[in-house]
Parts: structure tokens; sequence; C-alpha cells
């Protein structure tokens, strides 16, 4: 099956991406301690290139995440590639052999504040649906890094169309 390709230009100067990816498989290898902590390292060192981990969940066979690039960058595909390499050396570490992701990842562009709170609601509501616990919020492998802000050129042009 032939692959989705990405959009060409994107009119946001500085876009929240709604990011998901898997493990190879669907193995159930992410819901531990000690990679929730390796994330949570990663997303923070990203803040000294300008990229902002909003809220997040660690599932035990996906990862959702919202995220925010430096301009000019057209997608976040480098960084997603530099997130599972760490991920994947945390797991290496837990003994847990490769490999351990799915090709690509799905990325969709927020257009609204509407829409992170409810991308925020999908991702945990995700941990509620899969069984895993009756209420999300005691969930351990989930949170916000950094608040993220929709960009501002975007929200003036929606409040001018409506």
């Amino acid at each position: 099956m032939e692959r989705l390709h990405r959009l060409e230009w994107l009119h946001i100067k500085n876009p929240v991406y709604f990011v998901t990816f898997c493990t190879e498989g669907r193995r159930t290898i992410l819901a531990h301690q000690s990679v929730h902590g390796a994330f949570v390292h990663f997303c923070h060192e990203a803040l000294k290139r300008d990229i902002f981990v909003g809220r997040s969940i660690l599932m035990p066979d996906p990862i959702h995440l919202l995220v925010k690039l430096p301009p000019p960058s057209k997608n976040p595909s480098r960084w997603i590639k530099s997130l599972k390499n760490c991920l994947s050396k945390a797991l290496r570490c837990c003994n847990v052999v490769a490999p351990h992701w799915q090709k690509g990842f799905f990325d969709h562009v927020l257009r609204s504040t509407e829409s992170y709170s409810e991308k925020w609601l999908y991702m945990v509501e995700n941990s509620v649906r899969a069984g895993l616990v009756t209420d999300w919020t005691p969930w351990p492998y989930q949170g916000e890094i950094q608040p993220l802000r929709l960009d501002e050129s975007l929200r003036r042009s929606q409040t001018a169309a409506t």
C-alpha cells in the first residue's frame, strides 16, 4: 500500500502537531518507569532546541503527544526519529529486543484551541478505552512537559473568518 505524502506547504508559522506512533507488532513494551523517564528527559532536552512537548501519554504500545517545533520545520520526522532512538536505548537497557517501532508515525496539525483540548481528551481516554484504568488521572505515564499555545496568526485568521 502506498504511503500518504506530507503536505508540501504549511501556512502556519509555528504549528502544534498531534503525533502518534506505535511499537512494532503492537508489543506492550512502553508502560515502564524507565521508558517514561527517558521520554521525559528527552523532552526536557528538546527545550534547548526550541522544541516544546505539551501533553503526552505513553500507553503499553502507542505514544500520543503534542509537540511544537521551531520554524522553519515542515514536519516532525527528524525529531520523532531521534525520540524513537532514545526510547529504543531505554528499552534495550530493560532487555527488550528490537525491533521496537512500526515504521513512520501519524501526525496532524492542530487548527484551533478547541482541537488541542479534544486531542488531549482523546489521548487520555485511550487508557480508559484500553481497559488500563477506569479513570485516566492515575495513569502514571502521562502528563504535560510544557504548556503549549497555538500560533497567534492562526488564531487571528480564525477569528477574522467567523
